[in-house]
């Protein structure tokens, strides 16, 4: 009986998929090494912009290049080497009011803030408002901010809340306000209480080729209000991965994989 073509084995078809999948696997590489990093949302500290549990993509093509863009797998970076070598190839200018991937001064892991000091500029936060060079940033009450008390995302943390809002299922809620940066860039930020430690703070100074980031979740945010390793302090311009731009999806749940809670509100949601 002659053989069926259609049975036949191809004895270059396994060749052929490994070929295709190297060629995959170095496609990724390329894409998640010089154009786009995934991202997922571990914390609250920029809620209301970004919650727990929001994917994105960090665009790296903004700012240009330097180590920190390489990928980091196990806490080990490709590009860790060139740590030492200053400036950024191809770089662009991060601009006040960006929410911005980069990477901790200490620990060297993603951290994910918004800008809000340039090189040069004098942060400081007094009863918890923010002055630029000496003047107020302008606040708007925007009303309450609500979501529900329980474990968050993968690490289960729990929400802090403005209300008395202790169990399970509770309405957790909190102030919402819209600040007006210089330069015109609005962004909502949220309170928790008055007169914690980030709420009044020296006078900060910026220095050059370095950066003043803060979590819009003003009160529970460890940012460059507080020195690392507790916070992250001044951060330098090599130490940033790229810029937020876009939430893909977002999931409610504990896990990544749990379709049914992603949040249908904020497919593609532009970040501001």
């Amino acid at each position: 009986m002659a053989d069926d073509p259609e049975t036949e084995k191809n004895p270059n078809s396994i060749s052929e998929l490994a070929k295709t999948l190297v060629y995959a696997l170095l496609l990724a590489g390329v894409i998640r090494t010089v154009f786009f990093q995934p991202f997922w949302i571990p914390t609250g500290s920029m809620k209301d912009t970004l919650l727990v549990g929001d994917f994105l993509f960090v665009n790296k093509m903004a700012y240009g290049y330097s180590w920190a863009s390489c990928p980091t797998i196990r806490g080990i970076n490709f590009c860790g080497f060139a740590k030492d070598v200053d400036g950024r190839l191809f770089g662009g200018e991060p601009q006040r009011g960006d929410v911005i991937v980069f990477k901790h001064p200490s620990t060297q892991e993603d951290y994910i803030k918004r800008l809000i000091g340039l090189p040069g500029d004098r942060v400081q936060m007094k009863d918890g408002r923010l002055y630029i060079n000496d003047e107020a940033v302008g606040v708007e009450s925007n009303g309450l901010f609500t979501e529900i008390s329980g474990p968050q995302g993968p690490v289960g943390g729990w929400p802090s809340c403005e209300n008395d809002a202790r169990e399970l299922g509770d309405a957790c809620t909190k102030s919402k306000s819209t600040e007006t940066l210089p330069g015109g860039v609005k962004h909502d930020i949220l309170n928790i209480a008055s007169g914690l430690p980030g709420d009044d703070t020296a006078v900060f100074t910026v220095p050059a080729e370095r950066y003043f980031f803060m979590g819009d979740n003003r009160d529970n945010s460890l940012d460059s209000r507080f020195r690392a390793p507790r916070g992250v302090g001044y951060v330098a311009i090599d130490n940033i991965v790229g810029r937020a731009d876009r939430i893909v999806f977002s999931s409610a749940g504990r896990s990544i994989l749990a379709f049914w809670t992603w949040r249908s509100d904020r497919y593609f949601k532009a970040i501001n």
